[in-house]
């Protein structure tokens, strides 16, 4: 399952294959796919990509909004989830994915199509709207690579959760507190830390709490202030790991 590094590396190559393109027409989604349609429709609209944890989001730009020609929103928005094997791809027309299963059209000759691929079908997405007053989904946290002082505060501001009752490494999948952090990247966090997967994650986080209270101010407002990172910092340091391979 593609974790915080694979998704924010494929908003990355969007944001080049579409970097000086135009998209035209309405979106495209496949027969087979149970997820809803996406309203969009417009003459000529441009597509960019923004990555933050396990989610990514497209939005759409209708260039032609304020002409008689622009028939769709002015800026439509759309999150996805990628569930186990989703992926995008930029094809031409004729190598379009099998299992596309919903599909962005080029304004150009020949014509290009960007494309959601799921062959196992577990991905879903979700358009929102400017009245739907928000960027992201609810109940997700901050990215801990990205923005790693919002994140770290929203741990450790809140460890009378019920999540972390549980032991670390249930309470690391926990998009909530967690977000983009998955199996592999867990599994080599502890590690690092040298901490037991089965320690009450409350235990562990207080135990971080503690240290970041001793130490100076000046150190704390460092993402990596000591030579041995703790867990929370090694959230963010092990996705900049990934992304740097």
């Amino acid at each position: 399952m593609p974790e915080l590094p694979e998704i924010r590396t494929a908003s990355q190559i969007v944001n080049t294959v579409c970097q000086g393109r135009v998209f035209t027409g309405g979106v495209r989604k496949s027969d087979v796919s149970k997820n809803v349609e996406v309203d969009y429709s417009a003459k000529a609209y441009t597509i960019r990509a923004e990555a933050r944890g396990k989610e990514m989001a497209l939005t759409l730009d209708n260039k032609l909004s304020c002409s008689a020609e622009g028939s769709g929103r002015n800026v439509s928005r759309i999150i996805f989830h990628f569930g186990m094997s989703g992926r995008f791809q930029f094809t031409t027309e004729a190598d379009v994915h099998k299992h596309a299963h919903l599909m962005f059209r080029t304004d150009e000759t020949p014509a290009h199509v960007l494309s959601f691929v799921d062959v196992r079908r577990f991905g879903t997405w979700r358009p929102l709207t400017e009245s739907d007053g928000e960027e992201w989904s609810a109940g997700r946290g901050p990215d801990p690579a990205f923005e790693y002082a919002a994140f770290r505060h929203n741990v450790l501001a809140n460890l009378t959760s019920s999540v972390f009752n549980k032991p670390i490494c249930e309470a690391m999948l926990n998009q909530e507190f967690f977000n983009g952090i998955g199996n592999y990247l867990r599994c080599e966090i502890l590690f690092r830390a040298a901490i037991p997967p089965f320690s009450k994650a409350r235990d562990v986080l207080q135990a971080v709490l503690a240290a970041e209270d001793d130490k100076p101010k000046k150190a704390k407002k460092s993402v990596s202030s000591s030579s041995s990172p703790d867990l929370l910092q090694l959230c963010h340091d092990l996705p900049h790991e990934v992304l740097a391979l």
